[in-house]
């Protein structure tokens, strides 16, 4: 499924594959449309008939990803209202031991995400995430997200690697997708990436896993890099 001999890098999505995506649905699909509900003084229904039309329609740019862009659509303040429910933020299981694995392997673990550096500051001191990966970069950083396939040339400035190398680990096939065509030789997908919905089904050409414990194994048993010091 994954060959760690092969590996010098990994990028991890964050949202979805090391963090459990309900805290993202949640907010999304029923907690912001019922503060869009109090503040215009609208029923449940006609906030949801208004709010998830805007949001589907900027599905896979950057403004899909973007809170800025959202609290000036929507004159919300969308970053405090993701804190209201911060509580759901979570580790999706297994990941803490897939990541100690990563770091004894000695590979290069990057956390690469479409998340807005706002809730991704709320998403870190929740979980301490940082403390378990050599960098993160936003695709905010970049002004593309992670579908957009120059992301991945642009990518090399703040996270540099070598294509042949690299495995890129994500719950949404787009991203994946665009990360092959970039010349990524390895992706692996997350199937199960919100702990209340069903899994999605498995891609034609790309592996996936339900769980981090079904790629644990195999990681241990590869030799780790030589050290560089």
């Amino acid at each position: 499924m994954v060959n760690w001999s092969a590996l010098e890098t990994v990028f991890l999505d964050m949202d979805g594959t090391l963090l459990d995506l309900h805290f993202d649905s949640h907010f999304w699909l029923e907690h912001l449309p019922q503060r869009y509900a109090d503040h215009y003084d609208l029923s449940p229904e006609e906030a949801r008939d208004r709010v998830i039309p805007m949001i589907m329609a900027e599905r896979g740019s950057l403004n899909w990803y973007c809170t800025d862009y959202w609290s000036e659509r929507l004159s919300l303040d969308i970053t405090g209202l993701k804190a209201e429910v911060g509580d759901r933020i979570g580790y999706r299981p297994h990941v803490k031991d897939f990541l100690q694995a990563l770091r004894a392997s000695r590979r290069q673990s990057v956390i690469v995400t479409n998340c807005h550096p706002d809730p991704l500051k709320l998403k870190l001191e929740r979980t301490g995430l940082d403390q378990h990966v050599d960098g993160i970069v936003s695709s905010h950083q970049l002004g593309k997200a992670k579908e957009d396939p120059e992301f991945w040339q642009d990518l090399q400035h703040l996270a540099p690697y070598r294509a042949d190398t690299t495995l890129m680990v994500d719950d949404s096939f787009p991203v994946l997708e665009s990360a092959r065509r970039a010349g990524i030789s390895q992706c692996l997908a997350v199937l199960a990436p919100d702990s209340k919905q069903a899994a999605n089904e498995q891609h034609p050409e790309i592996p996936g896993i339900h769980h981090f414990d079904e790629v644990i194994p195999a990681l241990r048993q590869c030799p780790p890099l030589p050290s560089c010091k």
